[in-house]
């Protein structure tokens, strides 16, 4: 298996570790993805959930060496299309944090996981590309969704039909990521930003998911279930915490939950 899940001070790392092959995604680890998102999400001790490569580079995208048997048939091609979206499908509704943490090349399927992330975290040398129409195929209609809602239709567009290699610095100007970090300081600026994440009250991150996904997705102004979220966190042993604290000057303690 090329695709690990690591576990550290409140932080979930789903780690893909196919450096040979600059990350590429085959079959069996887009299969596994959905479980091992899963198991981040029951243990209580996880805060976030960090998506990266291992080495030099994010991901390269579905293998392309599988694909003389994964797309044999119809049917082959329909089964491995559905667990591509099972795996992208389950980043996105994963109820904690999601970060992508990206360096090198984010290509094709690398980047339609990095856009069902929360955050994309990126180094001035990571590079982007959607590059189906190169195989003569196209996105699937949740990433390209996900693509045209980040970045806007006509760049979408402009990506999809060109296939061209987006740099960092443009990346970050059109909102494909968030963040650039110095590449020599990477895993380090990386992890600071993910632990200040994880230092933070757990249920009020997924809360706070959840009301963002919620109106990007067209709930309106007054929907109720919106409301009571939002007044529940008044009745949380959180933000009685985090009320202590901030008045005795001190950083909370917030229990994991």
């Amino acid at each position: 298996m090329t695709l690990r899940l690591l576990r550290q001070a409140g932080i979930a790392t789903l780690l893909i570790d196919n450096p040979v092959r600059r990350n590429a995604m085959g079959r069996a680890m887009w299969q596994a993805l959905p479980g091992l998102v899963a198991q981040a999400v029951a243990d209580p001790a996880i805060a976030v959930l960090a998506l990266t490569g291992q080495g030099a580079h994010f991901c390269g995208g579905a293998d392309i060496a599988e694909f003389a048997t994964g797309y044999a048939t119809p049917e082959a091609a329909s089964a491995s299309n559905a667990a591509i979206r099972a795996a992208v499908d389950s980043l996105a509704e994963c109820p904690k944090p999601v970060v992508a943490v990206i360096r090198g090349a984010c290509i094709g399927g690398g980047v339609a996981m990095a856009l069902a992330c929360d955050i994309r975290i990126a180094a001035e040398d990571a590079r982007f590309a959607v590059t189906p129409v190169k195989l003569g195929l196209i996105y699937s209609q949740s990433d390209t969704q996900r693509l045209i809602r980040t970045v806007g239709v006509g760049r979408a567009k402009e990506m999809l039909f060109t296939a061209r290699m987006v740099e960092a610095a443009e990346a970050l100007r059109i909102g494909l990521v968030e963040r650039l970090l110095p590449p020599d300081d990477f895993e380090a600026g990386a992890a600071q930003i993910l632990a200040g994440l994880a230092a933070t009250s757990r249920p009020a991150l997924r809360a706070v998911k959840r009301m963002a996904d919620a109106i990007e997705a067209g709930a309106p102004p007054d929907a109720p279930e919106l409301d009571a979220l939002f007044e529940d966190q008044f009745r949380g042993a959180d933000f009685a915490e985090g009320s202590a604290a901030f008045l005795a000057k001190r950083p909370p303690r917030f229990t994991a939950g």
